[in-house]
């Protein structure tokens, strides 16, 4: 379970949501919300992972998340999921844009609709989400809104051309939100993380020859998991951060 090594006692009783939030990253996010005392739910495609996650943190909390089964890349299930995360939670303060797929495509083997499927699973919905959840956080006087990019657009990775797009890409984002929720009260800030050793990725992309050639390139000699994520949203999501906005955080382990 990751614990984060500082409480946030302002969260409690906040009203969470979070996607992609049924495995990795996202349901290390879910669950240090939860044990946070936030008010927590969060959207995912995958059902069986997700109602574990669910049912185990109601045991261990009294408050299970509320798990609501969307698939992303539909703008329409985008919309639904954010009034349907609204209704059962009261109101939303903090959304936590997550959900994202890192695969690899050589150059020569995008197509158009390679790309566009890129492009909606890793950055459409982090707009559409926004979007939808804004009015909630104007009528709850405020909120911020973490989005989860990635250093892998700043390193020349050859294999993830539509992927390293879309992760620029929500940098541009996080900043014209920014600009525009500002006068509301809404904080909109991202996360750049480097290689995040999961098991996903130790089942797909990472051998341990590259997991070594990154621990050299880092200053801290580690690898990072999801719970090095864990304070860093927190803060952003806390009123620790209330006069941050518009930026960036890398969360690398010293590699850049």
């Amino acid at each position: 379970m990751p614990v984060p090594r500082a409480q946030f006692h302002d969260l409690r009783d906040r009203c969470v949501l979070v996607t992609g939030g049924g495995s990795g990253i996202g349901a290390a996010l879910v669950e240090s919300f939860a044990h946070q005392g936030a008010r927590v739910a969060f959207v995912d495609i995958d059902e069986q992972a997700s109602v574990a996650l669910a049912e185990r943190l109601g045991e261990e909390t009294g408050a299970a998340p509320h798990f609501i089964l969307a698939d992303l890349r539909n703008v329409e299930a985008v919309q639904r999921a954010a009034e349907t995360a609204a209704a059962s939670l009261g109101a939303i303060h903090v959304l936590v844009n997550n959900a994202a797929r890192d695969d690899r495509e050589a150059m020569e083997a995008v197509t158009e609709a390679s790309w566009d499927e890129s492009q909606a699973v890793n950055l459409r919905h982090f707009f559409f989400m926004s979007q939808a959840v804004a009015p909630h956080m104007r009528r709850a006087g405020g909120g911020s809104i973490v989005n989860f990019s990635s250093i892998a657009f700043l390193l020349n990775m050859a294999e993830i051309p539509a992927y390293a797009t879309a992760k620029a890409g929500i940098v541009g984002l996080t900043k014209s939100l920014a600009g525009k929720l500002g006068p509301d009260n809404i904080r909109v800030n991202a996360i750049l993380p480097g290689m995040i050793v999961t098991e996903r990725q130790k089942r797909l992309w990472l051998s341990d020859e590259a997991i070594a050639g990154m621990q050299e390139r880092q200053c801290l000699k580690r690898s990072l998991t999801e719970d090095d994520l864990v304070g860093p949203c927190l803060y952003l999501a806390s009123e620790c951060s209330l006069g941050m906005t518009a930026q960036t955080m890398i969360i690398d382990g010293g590699a850049l």
